[in-house]
């Protein structure tokens, strides 16, 4: 009955644990290996992750790209003057002119926010959870999606995570993405994905797949119910080519990279995609936790994450809720670096 209450996914993290930087070589970063068949726990780094991968298993990673999706800017007043200063953070394209973002500074129905000489944005409706439906300007007309995306790619800055206490520089533009990210649409990355400087020999040694998931900011919500059953987990949009599900369909084996691709391979899985052409897009709500554990997933590649999250919820689901913890633990007493920027388990 543990498994079923927030307070049981709970640990201390020393704040020296959490990493503000990205390991240089990515590949430099730990690797705790966890063998469930023989309960074993090997301690190493991603210059050797190839060496523990089985290879009969499908690969799956998510290519989504993240956006400059933090931005500055100040309320229009009245009489047309400059207000106080708001931060905004893009969380997602709603409809044709609909948009959801979470702004830090208080806002009301019509406030106007100036981002640029020749961008700004409208916030149209107060959502719970903080976020806002908005709808943004250019050159004085309703902006479209990718006008939209590509005045935050010039003036945008990355989004780092809360945890990471300190302004985005110039490395995080290039670091705070994978090597293969080419969808635009994420505000946080698949970390996972950070620990490949190369994918070379992933690809030409392994069955893989891409699928993308677009990583929304309900990433870093917190679950705030006491069961965990009653959390309503936020939505990501995601897509998913013919090929790669049929790939997926047939693994007798597979490997996720990281906690986005696990969670689109288990809907699919759980959802059986309809397909009317060669790509599938969809809505993914899954919460995977040891309640409802995973059907289709045979290993993951992940990062260590916070306490009380979805995300350590879901690992959870995979090794068992005191395993993980144990793992974590054991992550601690050896000097493992936590959250988007840290080292990397790998669960097999």
């Amino acid at each position: 009955m543990q498994d079923l209450y927030l307070q049981s996914y709970d640990y201390t993290l020393p704040q020296e644990r959490i990493a503000t930087y990205p390991a240089s070589p990515r590949e430099s970063a730990k690797l705790l290996v966890y063998d469930r068949k023989k309960d074993l726990i090997t301690h190493s780094d991603f210059f050797h992750f190839y060496d523990f991968l089985p290879k009969d298993y499908l690969v799956i990673l998510n290519d989504t790209k993240v956006i400059k999706a933090r931005m500055y800017g100040n309320k229009l007043k009245e009489d047309k003057s400059l207000g106080g200063r708001v931060e905004v953070l893009y969380h997602r394209h709603l409809s044709d002119e609909r948009f959801l973002v979470q702004i830090r500074g208080k806002v009301k129905p019509h406030t106007l926010i100036i981002l640029d000489e020749d961008f700004s944005l409208e916030v149209v409706a107060l959502l719970e959870n903080g976020f806002r439906e908005v709808r943004f300007f250019t050159q004085g007309k309703i902006a479209t999606l990718s006008e939209v995306l590509e005045k935050f790619e010039k003036i945008g800055h990355i989004p780092l995570p809360p945890y990471i206490k300190r302004e985005d520089e110039r490395l995080d533009e290039s670091e705070y993405q994978s090597v293969f990210a080419k969808n635009l649409g994420a505000v946080a990355a698949p970390t996972a994905s950070l620990h490949f400087s190369d994918i070379s020999y992933l690809k030409s040694h392994y069955s893989h797949c891409f699928v993308t998931l677009h990583v929304g900011a309900g990433t870093f919500l917190s679950v705030e119910s006491e069961e965990i059953t009653e959390h309503k987990i936020h939505t990501e949009s995601f897509e998913v080519s013919k090929e790669a599900w049929e790939k997926i369909a047939s693994a007798k084996h597979t490997l996720c990279i990281g906690t986005t691709s696990a969670r689109v391979v288990e809907y699919l899985y759980q959802n059986p995609p309809k397909f009317e052409g060669e790509i599938y897009q969809g809505e993914c709500d899954l919460f995977l936790h040891p309640l409802n554990p995973p059907k289709k997933l045979d290993s993951l590649l992940t990062n260590f994450h916070l306490p009380k999250s979805t995300l350590i919820m879901l690992v959870s689901s995979l090794v068992g809720r005191e395993k993980c913890l144990e793992l974590y633990s054991e992550a601690i007493k050896h000097n493992y670096r936590f959250y988007s920027y840290g080292d990397g388990m790998l669960i097999l």
